[in-house]
C-alpha cells in the first residue's frame, strides 16, 4: 500500500513536470502561432489528411493551432494552480494518451524532421520527444488517479479569476502575434542574427541553419547571396513567400519604403518563392517596381511570419523586421537610416520582453495567490476563534439587539399618529428581528400608546425633567411619561447637552427618577469633531459614564441601554466608518467591565447613533459590539425605517 504523504508527493511532482510543460508548449505555440500552422499542415500532409482542414483550409489549421496553444497553457495553469483537479487531471491524460502514440509512429516512419511540441524554442528529435511523451504519460496517469491529493496554491471562490485571466492572457499573445510578430523569435533570422556569419560558415562547410538560404534574380538567374549579405550598408528585403496569397492592404506604405530606398541609395529586393506569373500579376496590382528573387518557401516563412513581411538588414546583420500590420510610416521615413531609430538595433530585448511578461501575467497572478492564502488564513484563524468563543460562550445570555427611532422636534399630532400606525401594520405583518422602539414628541405619547402594540414596538419619550414635581413651567416629569403608556426614555442626548446645558449632576438625577418610575433609560454619550480630532474620545465617554451613570447599583445598571452618538456624524451626512464606531463601542464596553464586571458589559446593550441609514446598518450592525441603533431623520419614514430594522435580518 502506497502511504498517503507518498501519494502526495508523488502526485504533486507529476503534476508540477506536466503543468511547466504544458505552459512552456502552450505559451511557444501561441508565440508563434503560424508557426504552429505550418507544423500542423506537415503532420496532415505526412498523414495524407490535408483535407481535414475543409474548405477554410491553411485558416482551418490556423485556428487549429490557436486553440491547441491555448488548450495547453490553460490546462498547464489549471494544473499549477490545481483548478478543476478532475477535469484538468483527465484532460491531461487524454491529451498525452493521444500524443504518445502520434510521436512513436514519428519516431518510426519518421515522415518529419521534429513535433515541434516547443515550437523553435527546444527542438527535438522524433526519439527523445517520444520518451519524453511517455515520462509525461506516466506522470499524467499518477495524477488522474489520485486528482485530489493535488495541494492548492488558490481557493476555490478565487479559481475563475485565474481560469479567466489565463485563457484572456494567452488569446491575446496569440492575436498579437499574428497581428504583428512573434514576440519571442526563436528562429536564425531573429533581430540581432549574423546572417553573413553564419552563411559564411556554411560555405565553409560548417553545420549552419542557413543550409538552404539564397538568393537568385529571377531575370537572369544569378545567385547575389554573397552580394546581398556582403553589403557594407543598410539592404531591405521585402519577403513575401508566396505573392498568390500576400495580403496587400499595406500596398502604399511597402511602395513609400521602396521611394525611400530609392531616395537614399539603399538596396530593395523582393524575396518570394513564386513564379513569374504571380510577380507580374504582384507588379500589375500594385505597381511595384523593385526586383524580385527567387528564395526557397519554407526558408522564407521562417525567416518573417508575415506574407508580406520586411527586414532591414545593415552589414549582414538583422536590424529590423515589420509585418504588413506594423510597417514603418512616413514619420519614421523623415530621415537617413543613419540617423534614424529604424537604422539601429532595437532596445526592445529579449529580457525586457520577459520582463512584460513577468509583470503583465505572472506577477498578477503571484499576488493574487498570496492574497489568497493570505485570506484563507484569516479566515482559518476567525473559524478557529469563533469555535473557541462558541464553545466558551453556548451558556451566555445574547445580549438584546434594538434600533430606536428618535423623531425629536418632528411630527404634529395628526402626522405622529399616522407614522406610528403604518410602523406598527408593518410591523406586525413582518415581525422584526430585533427590538424596535420609538422615541417621540411628548403630545404623541398618550394618543399612541392607545394602539401600538407594544410587544413589537417600544413606546418611548425623548426627554424628561430632573424633578419629581412642583413649580417647574414646561417641564415633564418622569412620572408623568410613565402615566401616557412609555416604557423608555432618552436621556443625554448631546442635543440637550447643547442646547440645553444639561449637565452630567442634572443627567445624574434624571437617570435616577427614570429608573423609580419604571422607565428603561436610553442613555446617551460621544464626542465633539473637535475632541475627536484632538483624540480625546475615550476620555470624553468614559467622563460621562462616570459623571451620570456609573453611580448605578450592578442591577440597576443592567437596566441602562447605552447609545453612543459621534457629535461630528448626527444630521451632517458623516458617518463613523464601521471600524471606527467598533473600535469606541469595544472601549465603551471594557470600561464598563471594569467597573461591573465582564459578565455585565457582555449583556449591555450598545447603540450606534450617527447618521445610520439602510445603506450602511448591516455593516455597522455586523460588528461584535454594535447592537443595533439610535436612528435620527431616517425614522421619520416608515420605509426608510424598516430598512434599517431588516439590517438584523
Amino acid at each position: 500500500m502506497i502511504s498517503d504523504k507518498l501519494k502526495r508527493i508523488a502526485v504533486n511532482i507529476c503534476r508540477l513536470v506536466l503543468a511547466v510543460t504544458f505552459i512552456l508548449s502552450g505559451f511557444v505555440k501561441a508565440v508563434d502561432p503560424l508557426g504552429t500552422q505550418y507544423k500542423i499542415e506537415d503532420y496532415l500532409q505526412a498523414m495524407g489528411l490535408t483535407s481535414l482542414t475543409g474548405p477554410m483550409g491553411s485558416w482551418g489549421a490556423l485556428a487549429v493551432a490557436v486553440v491547441l496553444a491555448a488548450v495547453e497553457f490553460c490546462i498547464g495553469i489549471f494544473l499549477l494552480f490545481a483548478i478543476r483537479r478532475r477535469l484538468s487531471s483527465r484532460l491531461a491524460l487524454v491529451i498525452m494518451a493521444v500524443m504518445t502514440p502520434l510521436t512513436l509512429w514519428l519516431a518510426l516512419a519518421n515522415p518529419i524532421s521534429d513535433c515541434g511540441c516547443f515550437g523553435d524554442a527546444i527542438v527535438l528529435t522524433n526519439w527523445q520527444t517520444l520518451w519524453k511523451n511517455v515520462v509525461l504519460l506516466a506522470a499524467a496517469v499518477v495524477v488522474a488517479k489520485w486528482p485530489l491529493q493535488m495541494v492548492r496554491f488558490i481557493g476555490e471562490s478565487s479559481q475563475w479569476i485565474v481560469i479567466n485571466y489565463s485563457a484572456v492572457f494567452i488569446l491575446a499573445i496569440a492575436g498579437w502575434s499574428l497581428y504583428d510578430r512573434p514576440q519571442f523569435d526563436f528562429r536564425p533570422y531573429h533581430v540581432g542574427s549574423d546572417l553573413r556569419t553564419g552563411w559564411n560558415k556554411m560555405m565553409d562547410g560548417e553545420e549552419s541553419p542557413y543550409t538552404d538560404f539564397f538568393i537568385e534574380r529571377m531575370d537572369d538567374g544569378e545567385d547575389i547571396t554573397e552580394q546581398v549579405l556582403g553589403n557594407e550598408g543598410y539592404t531591405f528585403l521585402l519577403v513575401a513567400p508566396y505573392l498568390e496569397k500576400a495580403d496587400d492592404s499595406q500596398l502604399d506604405l511597402i511602395n513609400q519604403v521602396y521611394e525611400y530606398a530609392q531616395d537614399y541609395g539603399y538596396p530593395f529586393y523582393g524575396l518570394t518563392a513564386s513564379g513569374e506569373k504571380a510577380v507580374s500579376q504582384w507588379r500589375d496590382l500594385t505597381g511595384a517596381e523593385y526586383p524580385f528573387c527567387q528564395t526557397d518557401g519554407t526558408t522564407l516563412k521562417t525567416i518573417i511570419r508575415s506574407n508580406p513581411g520586411l527586414l532591414l538588414l545593415k552589414d549582414g546583420v538583422v536590424i529590423g523586421k515589420w509585418s504588413h500590420n506594423m510597417l514603418p510610416n512616413e514619420y519614421d521615413l523623415d530621415k537617413p537610416l543613419e540617423e534614424s531609430e529604424l537604422g539601429h538595433l532595437s532596445g526592445d530585448s529579449v529580457a525586457r520582453r520577459i520582463l512584460a511578461l513577468l509583470m503583465w501575467f505572472v506577477l498578477p497572478l503571484v499576488l493574487l495567490s498570496i492574497a489568497d492564502r493570505l485570506w484563507a488564513w484569516t479566515k482559518w484563524i476567525r473559524k478557529r476563534k469563533d469555535n473557541y468563543n462558541s464553545i466558551n460562550k453556548k451558556e451566555e445570555k445574547m445580549r438584546k439587539k434594538i434600533v430606536a427611532g428618535n423623531w425629536k422636534m418632528n411630527m404634529n399630532l395628526q402626522d405622529g399618529i399616522a407614522l406610528a400606525k403604518e410602523l406598527n401594520e408593518t410591523l406586525k405583518a413582518e415581525k422584526p428581528n430585533c427590538g424596535v422602539v420609538i422615541c417621540t414628541p411628548f403630545i404623541h405619547l398618550a394618543s399612541i400608546a392607545q394602539f401600538l402594540d407594544q410587544n413589537i414596538i417600544g413606546l418611548g419619550a425623548e426627554n424628561c425633567a430632573d424633578k419629581e414635581k412642583g413649580a417647574f413651567t414646561g417641564e415633564v416629569s418622569a412620572e408623568m411619561v410613565k402615566s401616557t403608556g412609555a416604557q423608555y426614555v432618552i436621556l443625554g442626548h448631546s442635543e440637550r447637552r447643547e442646547y440645553y446645558k444639561e449637565t452630567p449632576e442634572i443627567l445624574k438625577e434624571k437617570v435616577l427618577l427614570a429608573q423609580k418610575n419604571d422607565l428603561k433609560v436610553i442613555f446617551c454619550i460621544g464626542e465633539s469633531l473637535a475632541e475627536r480630532e484632538a483624540g480625546k474620545q475615550n476620555e470624553v465617554v468614559k467622563a460621562e459614564l462616570e459623571g451620570s451613570v456609573f453611580n448605578l447599583s450592578e442591577e440597576d445598571f443592567r437596566k441602562i441601554v447605552i447609545a453612543y452618538e459621534p457629535i461630528w456624524a448626527i444630521g451632517t451626512g458623516k458617518t463613523a466608518t464601521a471600524e471606527q464606531a467598533e473600535e469606541i463601542h469595544a472601549y465603551i464596553r471594557s470600561i464598563i467591565a471594569e467597573k461591573y464586571g465582564q459578565a455585565v458589559a457582555d449583556d449591555t446593550t450598545i447603540l450606534y447613533g450617527g447618521s445610520c441609514k439602510a445603506s450602511n446598518a448591516p455593516e455597522l450592525f455586523a460588528k461584535p459590539d454594535i447592537d443595533g441603533g439610535l436612528i435620527g431623520g431616517a425614522s421619520l419614514k416608515a420605509a426608510d425605517f424598516k430598512g434599517i430594522i431588516d439590517a438584523f435580518k
